[in-house]
């Protein structure tokens, strides 16, 4: 049986958070998809509240500590991220884009990512095609369809006839997810050369 490995990142600040509590949902979500196809699934959280202080020093010092190169290890090496921010000034948090910050831009090139948001109020889920996907697709990764946004009222409900309730957003997104993560072909090995992007189309030029 293949194991496949994801990753759920987790911008909240409090403990517990709404933010950690929807990439547990989501995770599980994903990982119940997967074990109905019969693959053996290995997950992981990575909690950015506890690597704050790691994050600042390797901006200065330019050298991430033994814990936070073991979480942007597993981030890069993962076969797909859930990526969870609350919301802050309508835009992702410092701490989220931070993390992201010091990751390779072509580390996360074909990687399945499924993104979600939390906040207050419901006015702020465009965070997630204004901000969240533009980050993901500078970084080429491959994002899920369905992103979720959960705000403070959506916990607890189970929707209308109207709009879809985060219990079935979350199932729908974990599912689409987790096939993405199914379909990909096998992961690239640290040995192996990551061909620069600009280099990929002046190869084809030449073709």
């Amino acid at each position: 049986m293949q194991t496949l490995k994801l990753v759920a990142v987790s911008a909240g600040l409090s403990s517990p958070s709404s933010t950690r509590l929807l990439a547990d949902r989501l995770l599980q979500a994903a990982r119940y998809r997967l074990a109905e196809q019969e693959y053996a699934v290995d997950v992981e959280v990575v909690e950015l509240r506890d690597l704050a202080v790691d994050i600042a020093k390797n901006f200065v010092t330019g050298f991430p500590s033994e814990k936070l190169d073991a979480a942007i290890g597993a981030v890069t090496r993962a076969d797909g991220v859930i990526a969870v921010t609350p919301v802050f000034t309508a835009s992702y948090s410092g701490l989220f884009k931070s993390f992201f910050d010091l990751i390779d831009p072509a580390a996360l090139t074909g990687t399945p990512v499924l993104i979600g948001a939390t906040g207050g109020t419901a006015r702020h889920s465009l965070v997630l095609d204004h901000a969240l996907r533009p980050l993901f697709a500078y970084l080429r990764a491959l994002v899920a369809p369905t992103a979720v946004y959960a705000a403070s009222e959506d916990w607890g409900s189970g929707g209308d006839e109207y709009t879809e309730g985060l219990p079935s957003r979350i199932t729908r997104a974990g599912n689409e997810f987790a096939d993405m993560v199914a379909a990909r072909p096998g992961r690239r090995t640290e040995e192996d050369e990551v061909v620069p992007f600009e280099q990929q189309l002046a190869d084809l030029r030449l073709d």
